[in-house]
């Protein structure tokens, strides 16, 4: 697992969804700077909070995991 490739693709959903920082960190129920770290790679979310994080991207857990693998989607 790469957690700078998943952090990419964080970021990429995020934007593609039209969704600013601050607005996916108020959805999730952490702070702005929590986002930017994950998506920095500098910090993974826990469990419970990637599986909000998910639903509100429009997408799953398993599909932001596989992003290591298969590269940013």
């Amino acid at each position: 697992m790469d957690i700078t490739t998943i952090g990419k693709q964080i970021a990429a959903l995020r934007k593609g969804r039209g969704i600013k920082q601050e607005e996916l960190a108020g959805a999730v129920g952490v702070s702005a700077q929590a986002v930017s770290k994950w998506e920095n790679g500098q910090a993974f979310p826990r469990i419970e909070t990637f599986e909000r994080l998910a639903q509100v991207l429009g997408t799953t857990m398993q599909d932001i995991l596989s992003a290591s693998r298969d590269g940013v989607r």
